[in-house]
């Protein structure tokens, strides 16, 4: 949409200067005059500019800077997980409990859970959920949950901190997504995320979110702007499986894991770019090539504008429309926390039961090694080093993306151990928590899709990393 397109739309109306550009001063007053205050009634918004900086500044320092607090060096945003946590003491396990049972309730409640084959399938595995989470709540793993890499794995490290950390982050993420950064930050970078990854420049917020913090919160950003008709179901089906990966504090687990940290700085800026590579590939072929580029049902379509004359002015005046409508601070964090607390209680319980289910299959049968071997011709062909292993590592890996780590941890192949690490992090889908995050949203893509995408960007990450690794190690 151009800059004429923006002011001809009816959202954006107001006269237009004799420059072709309307006066910000013009549009924050003709925006804010057709603002609706909750009981109906109109009334007018002051465009207070401060509101940009500071909030936006705020949001920023919450998911992007890491500071040491109590001998922990993370974002603030861990930190503020940890405080409650701290608050919480004792009840935290049975307030995660509380958000599985709402997850596993709310579908019969709504009638959801009557919607095709696979949500029927998912209401009725959330109640196995459900009896996991309370009986880990308790204290009691049953029969393989005693299994320390399953129950104690998927509550401790994977239930209790999603189920809290997106209702905590949410609180924060209005400050980002309300008062113009995006729009700001979108025109920006547009030159750089239309052509490269076909998504608008505003995704660039959404990308960094998941390195730095969470893929959860970044599905969250992403199924609220999906929502709200800033971004098209394909946009957001690229966003969700080429961006939305492990944080880069848990990179630091994976490293650890493979005895990687003398080459963390290599790891992780490698990783970081053969991930988004990929991305830059995948979004040209099925099936994310073929999902409709329509806006979400019921919303109106706010596409990017096409940037005109000078990049930063434009910039400045898009994050300005947008604050001239942004909700109270209160209000807008209010609403990003209801939408944390309804998408952690769906993720949850599809952790607990799907997530169990890839654990169980990874470590007591040989479902694995058997898939593995459709990725031994790929490896043969780079040449790394024990073929076989190989496979079966990155085959683990749709079950839960730590697991490959773990399977050839301590291998003697630094190039081996390498790869491994950098396709555990690159191929973004697993079904421990990664799937049943982005089923929890409205983003229009099926288990169907996520499958073929987590194979797509194994061999793909396989094929670009291990020469790089063989010429840098």
């Amino acid at each position: 949409m151009t800059t004429s397109d923006a002011v001809n739309d009816p959202g954006r109306t107001g006269p237009r200067s004799g420059t072709g550009r309307q006066p910000f001063e013009d549009v924050a007053a003709d925006r804010a005059r057709s603002v609706l205050a909750a009981d109906g009634t109109e009334r007018e918004v002051p465009p207070r500019r401060w509101r940009f900086f500071v909030y936006s500044a705020i949001g920023l320092a919450m998911f992007f800077v890491s500071v040491e607090i109590g001998g922990e060096s993370t974002i603030l945003v861990d930190h503020a997980l940890s405080f409650v946590m701290w608050v919480l003491g004792p009840v935290v396990p049975w307030v995660v409990v509380a958000l599985v049972a709402l997850g596993t309730v709310r579908p019969f409640v709504t009638g959801s859970w009557r919607h095709g084959a696979l949500r029927t399938v998912f209401a009725l595995a959330n109640i196995v959920g459900l009896l996991v989470a309370i009986c880990a709540a308790a204290g009691y793993y049953p029969g393989p949950l005693a299994n320390p890499d399953i129950g104690p794995f998927l509550w401790e490290s994977l239930g209790i901190p999603v189920g809290l950390i997106v209702p905590v982050g949410a609180v924060f993420l209005a400050l980002l997504i309300n008062y113009g950064l995006m729009e700001f930050i979108g025109v920006l970078v547009q030159p750089i995320m239309r052509p490269v990854w076909k998504v608008p420049g505003r995704a660039a917020v959404d990308a960094v979110a998941s390195f730095v913090g969470s893929y959860s919160l970044a599905l969250l950003i992403t199924d609220r702007v999906y929502r709200e008709g800033r971004y098209t179901g394909k946009e957001a089906a690229i966003i969700a499986t080429g961006f939305s990966t492990v944080s880069a504090t848990f990179m630091v687990i994976v490293a650890s894991t493979l005895d990687l940290m003398e080459h963390w700085t290599l790891y992780f800026f490698l990783t970081l770019a053969i991930t988004f590579a990929v991305t830059a590939i995948t979004v040209r072929i099925p099936p994310l090539s073929g999902v409709a580029d329509d806006p979400y049902e019921g919303a109106d379509h706010l596409p990017e504008p096409v940037s005109r004359g000078h990049r930063v002015a434009q910039a400045w005046d898009e994050a300005m429309r947008a604050l001239a409508v942004a909700p109270g601070v209160v209000r807008g964090s209010w609403a990003t926390f209801r939408d944390g607390v309804l998408m952690a209680a769906a993720i949850v319980p599809s952790i607990l039961s799907i997530g169990l289910a890839g654990l169980l299959l990874a470590t007591y049968t040989p479902l694995f090694d058997l898939i593995g071997w459709i990725f031994v011709p790929v490896a043969h062909l780079v040449q790394l080093p024990d073929p076989a292993l190989a496979g079966k590592a990155v085959a683990v890996g749709i079950a839960e993306m730590f697991l490959p780590a773990t399977v050839v941890a301590g291998h003697e192949s630094e190039v081996l151990r390498f790869t491994v690490g950098v396709t555990a992090v690159s191929q973004i889908v697993f079904f421990s928590a990664l799937v049943p995050s982005v089923l929890a949203t409205r983003i229009p893509v099926n288990v169907g899709h996520l499958v073929v995408l987590w194979f797509v960007r194994v061999v793909l990450t396989i094929l670009i990393t291990a020469p790089l690794a063989h010429l840098l190690l």
